[in-house]
């Protein structure tokens, strides 16, 4: 779960649409479309209030309807560029989040469970990716059939101000792929993640505090056909995201350590980077603490799997 962009909800002004509804009821459209728009746009502006809370049960439960409210705002402003991308993060934050998490850990002890939280996260990031994707057709018409074509050319067209929509254009995707090993036709796509990816980069490497090379560094272990060796070139965007969070986040820690140091087989490694995700003070950037508080829940739970994950010799 990346902090670029939060689950864009405000309790307090959630509260206040049930008596906006009434009154659009009894207005015109044109007053209608416009109290819909601003609604979304205090919805996708967002603030705190789950970013910050200390509490993921809490958000888990509250945030399934954050999410429906927005898509019923979008069926009547379709295209509305910034409830777009706000439901975009937030249905893909939540599948990673809260269906994810929990189809890795029932992996082990209920296989058919697992699996069937595996298919609802790729449900979730596909539909993700489809918000996202209408808001780059927003923004650039013809842009999704043309992605299809040629991504990298297509992207060509992309500014700084398109790098929030070609992120969780990417992210969604690429986690959709990721839980999707018997589907080819999903598979065939990573093609044009990889495009949507490089060219954010291109755009804005800073992004989200290192969001993007946050994004790359499990990617890279997986990139066919670039220059050098995997290890260094994720390394690397690891290097970055730290940095860019000065070393505030756990995500980078502990997806370095998932990929990489299993991959290698390093265990030091491995041990020594999830003690520092679990080191990282979670009130220290409130906006950060509910992904700081579930990264290091992982981190924990992927510590309590080190002899499952390494060979170990005497």
């Amino acid at each position: 779960m990346k902090t670029a962009s939060n689950l864009s909800c405000n309790l307090l002004r959630l509260s206040l649409f049930p008596l906006i509804l009434v009154g659009l009821l009894m207005q015109g459209c044109s007053v209608q479309r416009f109290a819909v728009n601003r609604l979304g746009d205090a919805l996708a502006g967002g603030g705190d209030t789950f970013s910050s809370d200390d509490d993921p049960e809490l958000i888990k439960a509250a945030a399934p309807f954050s999410l429906k409210l927005m898509e019923t705002l979008l069926a009547e402003s379709p295209r509305h560029e910034k409830l777009l991308l706000a439901t975009a993060s937030g249905f893909m934050q939540y599948g990673y989040a809260f269906v994810q998490q929990e189809a890795d850990k029932a992996a082990d002890v209920d296989f058919a469970e697992s699996e069937r939280l595996n298919r609802r996260a790729r449900h979730l990031y596909l539909r993700a990716r489809n918000y996202a994707l209408r808001g780059l057709e927003v923004r650039h018409r013809g842009i999704v059939n043309k992605l299809r074509q040629d991504p990298v050319e297509a992207l060509r067209v992309a500014r700084k101000s398109d790098v929030p929509l070609l992120y969780w254009t990417a992210a969604s995707w690429g986690a959709a792929i990721s839980v999707s090993k018997d589907d080819p036709d999903l598979i065939a796509d990573q093609p044009i993640v990889e495009a949507l990816i490089d060219r954010a980069l291109e755009l804005d490497a800073e992004f989200g505090s290192g969001a993007i090379h946050a994004f790359l560094i499990s990617y890279e272990m997986a990139r066919q056909g670039a220059e050098g060796l995997a290890e260094d070139r994720s390394r690397e965007h690891f290097l970055q995201a730290v940095a860019m969070s000065q070393g505030q986040l756990a995500g980078p820690y502990v997806t370095f350590a998932e990929t990489v140091g299993v991959q290698q087989q390093n265990v030091d490694e491995f041990t020594t980077l999830l003690e520092k995700a679990l080191a990282v003070e979670v009130d220290a950037r409130p906006e950060w603490r509910l992904e700081n508080i579930i990264m290091q829940r992982r981190a924990r739970w992927l510590l309590s799997k080190t002899d499952e994950l390494f060979l170990l010799t005497e």
